[in-house]
């Protein structure tokens, strides 16, 4: 199974324990050895740095706010599960549960295990290696940086004469390994939405989605 999908991934591993271990789910090892979850914890940050890397090389004329918008757009939850999928990553984890093949948590967290992997595999340059090979095609599907839902919000709010939509947290939980923020957006002094996310800005984008929601 793991040569299958080593083929998949276009790239091999010395030690294949690093990759069974990062497409295992708690909830068929609770080991915290046993698992992918220490692994998805290093492979996000690795592949925050991968696609920032990547961004400043390709856009080198784009200033902060855009190469923001695209990072965000590359990194969250949805864009990594479809990765996983490309990759076929829902059919090779170990689950407890077949219905957490489509969860886009899990995949996401068994994606990020597995940049996470190849990391301690090989090192930075492969991690990044793998990640510039199979993000690259989702960034030149989108030549311009997409407009993201607080900048959809204020423009929508501007043209409707509504004043600039006001954002604040209002609440965080989880640990810190994943934390989970709230974030409430305010237009005027009745229009209120909220949204979460695991990170401030994810929350007030989530915020800003749910404001355009009401909007419409």
């Amino acid at each position: 199974m793991t040569e299958t999908l080593q083929q998949i991934l276009k790239y091999r591993f010395k030690d294949e324990s690093l990759l069974r271990k990062a497409i295992t789910h708690g909830s068929i090892n609770s080991d915290v050895q046993g698992n992918y979850e220490r692994l998805e914890f290093l492979g996000d940050r690795v592949l925050g740095v991968a696609t920032a890397s990547l961004l400043y090389r390709l856009f080198p004329k784009e200033p902060e706010g855009s190469l923001s918008q695209r990072f965000v757009g590359l990194v969250c939850k949805e864009t990594v599960a479809e990765v996983a999928k490309t990759l076929q990553l829902d059919k090779f984890m170990k689950v407890g549960n077949d219905e957490l093949r489509s969860n886009e948590n899990v995949l996401c967290d068994v994606c990020e295990a597995v940049i996470g992997a190849i990391y301690i595999d090989a090192g930075v340059d492969a991690a990044i290696e793998f990640v510039n090979h199979h993000w690259r095609e989702l960034i030149d599907k989108n030549v311009a940086p997409p407009k993201d839902n607080k900048t959809k919000l204020q423009e929508l709010t501007h043209h409707l004469k509504l004043g600039t939509p006001r954002y604040k947290i209002v609440g965080r939980s989880g640990s810190e390994h994943r934390p989970l923020f709230e974030v409430e957006v305010v237009i005027g002094d009745d229009r209120k939405a909220l949204g979460s996310g695991t990170s401030k800005k994810l929350a007030e984008f989530a915020a800003a989605a749910a404001m355009l929601e009401m909007l419409k």
